[in-house]
């Protein structure tokens, strides 16, 4: 059979983009269908990338090869590192962005990929024979044949916008929802449900008093998403910050009859993490006031962006909302706010590719799979493309281990535990933080990112040269000794223990008193040594240091739950005759049929007890296998 692609892309959000550029860039001949090319990469809700746990996620597809962090970084207007005051597992960077810049910067990346076509129009159906996809069928009656098919469709599947009691069809607005897919999917056996999201109203910046509000600046010195070829913002926009009140709450619960979530117009879910603000004065009934973040929308742009008030109220009742806010007296409103409701596909049915188990050669990436966020989306398309081709070129399938990277667990939450409302990445959600810092994505990622051909030479050299610098620089620390009259005097004004004799400027840096700088300002030559590296060395020279004991200790845990993964569930093991199991666990382990104790462990319902009883019958006995 002839095929017209490699892969077919559906959708251009944050997940078709990484899916259609890491396909392409390793080889595979592919097309991108979407419903417009001059929404491609669209910024449907807030103009900002990165955040807790979001920051790690982009930075690791930068370190695979993907573009969103150096996107994110030439179309930024402001850069802030997010938990600067805790430990470094949990820092996350975070950029403002310009929409347009953002939308316009991902296009033309696109563009540049030779192995990549576009096609303007929406897929109403899979061309689907003996459980294999073959390519889609558009709107417009025509047929394309592909060897896979990647749907990231956002929340477009039967989309539709709610504000007030006005419901409109579409998957944001001003574009229509694309229907057909989902109900095709459920005659071929799969689960679907509906999920809800929400964005706030757009508000005209010349109509706000900012003097009332506080400045939310950038950082004084600006980092950057990607670790190649990133320049660090010269000027940066600010941001604001100002509260809901009583007399704002009030208005709302007066109009709580009005709003879709509560008067039973929406039944789906919503995101925990990202409340509308309904649900702020339901939920937190006790708190006066709740913080809004007024986001500019660009360089050169009135528009702001209303953060933490998204709503679905009626229009006339959000502009009373928002001239109740501090600041916002004589606001104009542009655009109101909105909730929209949309198909999910729980991902439990997908393989750890992110493949289909039912439908062989289709993938899933992005809010189809019950995430929300644009960096979720993204390193869900970055994975599905390279598995995609991978499949298609009989290579082995690259899975992410949860101690690989933020990818890895949730792409393992996903599979494993599945989710029922949208699911949004947490620095919590990850047992190796410290392993899987933001700072460190290159040294854990970019030599596989090489490997895979995803990655450029010279983004492996720059690695290379880094890891011997940061070796250099250790090397060095741990042969310079420090005598006590040179650190005592400084250690007393920190009120740390002086010391008696020499020690290793290596060892005195692990004391949580002591920074690299106050070293460094005992020895020039360290100091030159340092300034020949710069600052990215010095960063990781330090975290290493301080935090080697309990990098050890996390790396200890992770070998103990990888041996856990290579005892492999027989694909025809039979669970009923195993007694001691619980009900429930039998249950969903016939069911869920997983591949590996590990994937056992992480089902919902399924205890510690319940894997000790496994491992007796399969574990231990001569039918287990080693992957």
């Amino acid at each position: 059979m002839r095929f017209d692609y490699d892969v077919i892309v559906v959708g251009g959000g944050h997940a078709g983009c990484e899916a259609a550029t890491a396909a392409s860039k390793i080889g595979s001949k592919v097309l991108l269908i979407t419903m417009s090319l001059n929404s491609i990469a669209q910024m449907s809700c807030n103009p900002a990338m990165g955040g807790i746990g979001k920051g790690q996620i982009i930075r690791e597809i930068d370190a695979l090869g993907g573009f969103s962090g150096m996107i994110a970084d030439r179309s930024a207007i402001q850069f802030r590192m997010l938990n600067k005051s805790k430990g470094a597992a949990m820092w996350s960077p975070r950029t403002q962005n310009d929409r347009k810049l953002f939308s316009e910067y991902w296009r033309r990346a696109l563009e540049s990929l030779p192995n990549l076509d576009f096609w303007q129009d929406v897929v109403t159906s899979l061309l689907v024979k003996d459980n294999k996809v073959l390519g889609v069928k558009t709107a417009r009656g025509v047929v394309i044949q592909s060897r896979a098919v990647i749907l990231t469709n956002g929340t477009f599947l039967n989309g539709l916008i709610h504000v007030g009691a006005q419901q409109t069809s579409g998957g944001r607005v001003a574009e229509r929802a694309a229907t057909g897919i989902t109900e095709q999917l459920i005659t071929l056996g799969f689960e679907t449900g509906r999920m809800k999201t929400g964005t706030p109203p757009r508000i005209d910046g010349r109509t706000l008093d900012y003097t009332k509000m506080e400045e939310q600046q950038g950082d004084v010195s600006p980092g950057v998403f990607s670790f190649i070829n990133a320049t660090p913002l010269r000027e940066q926009r600010s941001c604001f910050i100002t509260y809901t009140n009583a007399m704002v709450h009030d208005i709302i619960k007066d109009n709580i009859r009005y709003s879709p979530m509560y008067n039973g117009q929406i039944q789906s879910k919503g995101p925990r993490y990202c409340p509308s603000m309904e649900d702020k004065i339901h939920r937190f009934a006790d708190k006066e006031r709740h913080q809004v973040f007024v986001e500019p929308e660009g360089w050169h742009t009135i528009e702001m962006y209303v953060n933490g008030l998204s709503t679905s109220l009626p229009e006339n009742v959000q502009l009373n909302m928002l001239r109740a806010i501090t600041g916002f007296e004589k606001v104009k409103m542009m655009s109101p706010g909105y909730a929209i409701e949309y198909d999910y596909f729980p991902p439990t049915q997908l393989d750890y590719t992110l493949e289909t188990r039912l439908i062989k050669n289709l993938y899933f990436a992005g809010q189809i799979n019950g995430t929300t966020g644009y960096e979720e989306a993204a390193c869900q398309g970055l994975m599905a493309g390279i598995n995609a081709h991978r499949k298609n070129n009989d290579l082995d399938p690259l899975v992410l281990k949860r101690s690989d990277g933020y990818i890895g667990v949730l792409i393992d939450d996903l599979v494993s535990k599945g989710t029922e409302e949208p699911y949004r990445m947490f620095t919590s959600r990850a047992e190796f933080r410290l392993l899987l810092r933001q700072d460190n994505a290159d040294l854990r990622l970019t030599r596989l990112g090489h490997d895979i051909g995803l990655c450029e030479e010279d983004r492996l050299n720059k690695l290379l040269k880094k890891e011997e610098n940061i070796a250099l620089v250790l090397d060095f620390l741990s042969k310079w000794k420090v005598t006590p009259e040179k650190i005592n005097a400084k250690l007393e004004t920190l009120g740390g223990s002086l010391i008696t004799e020499m020690q290793s400027a290596y060892t005195l840096l692990k004391r949580p008193e002591l920074a690299l700088n106050d070293l460094l300002m005992l020895e020039d030559q360290a100091h030159k040594l340092i300034a020949e590296h710069g600052e990215e060395v010095a960063q990781q020279v330090e975290i290493q240091v301080k935090y080697e004991s309990y990098l050890r200790k996390e790396r200890e845990l992770s070998a103990k739950m990888e041996r856990l993964e290579n005892h492999v569930i027989p694909a025809d093991f039979n669970y009923h005759p195993i007694k001691a199991l619980s009900t429930e666990a039998l249950e969903k382990l016939q069911k869920r049929r997983p591949r590996t104790l590990k994937e056992a462990a992480h089902i919902s319902g399924v205890t510690p007890a319940d894997i000790s009883i496994l491992m007796v019958y399969i574990g231990r006995s001569s039918s287990s296998q080693v992957a």
